[in-house]
């Protein structure tokens, strides 16, 4: 039977206390808002692309005059601490919407190495009403890296939010349209992705569709667009990214050990390049273990709205719940548990892990295969190079890793082997905005998110061959 509209109320994981509400959005109110994106896109495609960045960078200066209250409704609906809302996710999101509105101009074309007969023109064009699906753990971020291109390029977006999370894109689109976009060009649908994201999916007037989230979804997705029109496709499905300490990498110091609990524990493992599995060269694997899970343990678990706090609650109970099965499951078939590993009451109704290791986990348990997306990592030891490449590999995902040696040789050797779409060195990062950010193998596929590849996602090639009259000597 069709869905209807219903009213949810959002709880903060920090505590479970009420912190507002929305209505969602069926497959009525999708088919509607569909009509009028496709009614303002030939306008929006026929304006001069500087227009377009002009009130794009319009809207980035008002993101960063609202920057406090977007940190806040972020770090509320997610459970993130604050102070990475203020000082990293809409920072970053406002740099997105900036940095795509100044490139919006600068996406061209290309010319053919023809004979003198003929003059071979390739130009790129916006696909027209598109849509995009993003996740709960960096709302604001996400979705800024979907709307930053896909609006330069000259489309109407449609964007579903995660359900727990559609309160910083809520107050994105009013300030959309206080910035002077045109009605119709960006339109934020809150709802349920069974209902609201399939529609999108499976819209014949939606002409391509963006999606970061789990492989479930994922699939779903791409049946939708298959059942529907076949539009394109671009998938960010997830990690189980590898951090790799050869031999060489005590001589980086504390700064190792506090890259590594970033990588490992930042958003509280919700992040989906999470250093989840630790690979170490056996003759530094003791000292390693020993001073990363004292690294662990002096992370700050507390309330989001601290600013002391470093590591906030999980998003809901089920993924609490995940994780500690997970962790008991290898401890069952002989794991060790180093730190960790259960919930602790840090304030009543939330859903607080701490951080956690496990030690010679079972290559095929969940912990070492699953995308938890919780504080929970695997430290292994390895050999030789061809024995942690393979550990390293031994995963349906491929979207970050972590490289630490002082020999750039061998550093660079093995981020070439690793099968992954962005590898660091000597660092935990994902590159910034001028770089493009995308997955190998079930990772996803479809398109890179950032840089000026991000355009590709969001406009079609056209050919123009000219036959020339031009008769040459």
């Amino acid at each position: 039977m069709p869905s209807h509209p219903e009213l949810i109320t959002l709880r903060r994981p920090a505590d479970g206390a009420a912190v507002g509400t929305y209505r969602t959005v069926d497959e009525h109110g999708v088919r509607e808002a569909v009509a009028v994106a496709a009614e303002a896109a030939p306008a929006w495609a026929a304006l001069h692309p500087r227009a377009r960045g002009e009130l794009m960078a319009e809207l980035a200066r008002l993101m960063g005059r609202d920057a406090e209250l977007l940190a806040r409704l972020d770090s509320e609906d997610g459970g993130k601490p604050v102070t990475d809302c203020v000082s990293g996710d809409v920072p970053s999101a406002i740099e997105a919407i900036r940095w795509f509105a100044e490139a919006a101009d600068k996406v061209s074309g290309s010319v053919a190495p023809t004979d003198g007969g003929a003059l071979g023109i390739t130009t790129r064009h916006p696909i027209g009403v598109v849509a995009a699906v993003v996740p709960w753990n960096y709302p604001l971020a996400m979705a800024a890296w979907k709307i930053g291109p896909a609006l330069a390029s000259g489309n109407c977006l449609l964007l579903k939010p995660a359900e727990a999370t559609p309160r910083s894109v809520q107050h994105l689109a009013a300030l959309a349209a206080d910035a002077g976009l045109p009605t119709g060009v960006l339109t934020v649908l809150p709802g349920h992705g069974a209902v609201t994201g399939r529609a999108l999916a499976e819209d014949p007037l939606v002409r391509a569709i963006s999606f970061t989230g789990s492989q479930i979804t994922g699939r779903q997705i791409l049946a939708g667009a298959a059942a529907s029109n076949f539009k394109r496709v671009s998938l960010e499905m997830g990690g189980k990214s590898p951090q790799i300490l050869m031999r060489d990498a005590l001589s980086f110091g504390e700064e190792l050990f506090e890259e590594m609990a970033v990588s490992a524990f930042l958003s509280s493992g919700q992040n989906c390049t999470a250093g989840s599995r630790v690979y170490v060269d056996a003759a530094i694997f003791d000292e390693v273990v020993q001073r990363f899970v004292t690294a662990a343990e002096k992370l700050v678990l507390g309330d989001p709205g601290d600013p002391r706090t470093q590591m906030g609650p999980l998003i809901n109970r089920a993924a609490l719940e995940r994780a500690e099965a997970a962790v008991s499951d290898a401890v069952t078939r002989g794991a060790a548990l180093l730190t960790g590993g259960a919930a602790v009451p840090v304030v009543p109704g939330g859903h607080y892990l701490p951080a956690t290791v496990v030690a010679n986990a079972p290559r095929d348990c969940a912990v070492s295969q699953e995308e938890l997306f919780a504080p929970v990592v695997t430290v292994s030891p390895f050999r030789e190079e061809d024995e942690v490449i393979a550990l390293a590999n031994d995963t349906e995902y491929g979207l970050a890793a972590s490289v630490w040696s002082r020999d750039v040789d061998t550093a660079l050797r093995v981020a070439r082997r690793v099968e992954a779409g962005v590898v660091s060195v000597n660092c935990y990062s994902e590159g910034d905005i001028t770089t493009p950010f995308g997955g190998w193998k079930q990772s996803g596929f479809g398109g890179a998110e950032k840089s000026l590849v991000a355009f590709d996602q969001w406009t079609l090639p056209k050919v123009t061959w000219l036959r020339t009259r031009i008769k040459e000597d």
